[in-house]
């Protein structure tokens, strides 16, 4: 295994992660992003989202993607959009090793904190994140508007 950062050849791989968590999350037909919106916006001249990739014989099986988000109480914050792990090599230690690896880039980033969020009904989930000691906070309700 090995864990590295994402390149811009890997949009292919990556948009095939997010498809396969959308169809496990129960929402496959969510998913609108393009790959040529994953190379502009993670590797043109302004990257708006970071990218660690996992291999398993020189072939991506994993993902965490992330972004930096600004707390008006904490600062500068590393926001993980999605860790993906392709079912078949889940178990293996990918999901930890790709969370440990954006966990680092806040702290070397002099992140306050790093935030995500877990659906309450992803107990594989749940208990990977409590095992880090990470608090889950039931109180807030996400908003959005969709602009498409």
């Amino acid at each position: 295994m090995i864990v590295r950062k994402g390149r811009e050849e890997d949009a292919t791989v990556v948009l095939e992660l997010i498809r396969e968590l959308a169809v496990y999350e129960k929402e496959p037909e969510a998913v609108i992003v393009t790959e040529d919106q994953l190379r502009e916006d993670g590797f043109g001249a302004d990257p708006l989202y970071g990218l660690f990739v996992a291999e398993v014989d020189s072939k991506v099986v994993g993902i965490s993607l992330y972004y930096y988000r600004y707390s008006t109480w904490k600062g500068k914050c590393l926001y993980l959009e999605d860790l993906i792990v392709t079912e078949a090599h889940r178990g293996k230690g990918l999901g930890k090793a790709l969370f440990e690896a954006t966990l680092n880039q806040a702290k070397e980033d002099n992140c306050t904190k790093m935030n995500w969020q877990v659906l309450d009904w992803n107990t594989p989930a749940i208990g990977f994140y409590t095992s880090y000691n990470a608090e889950l906070d039931g109180a807030w309700l996400n908003g959005s508007i969709e602009l498409r």
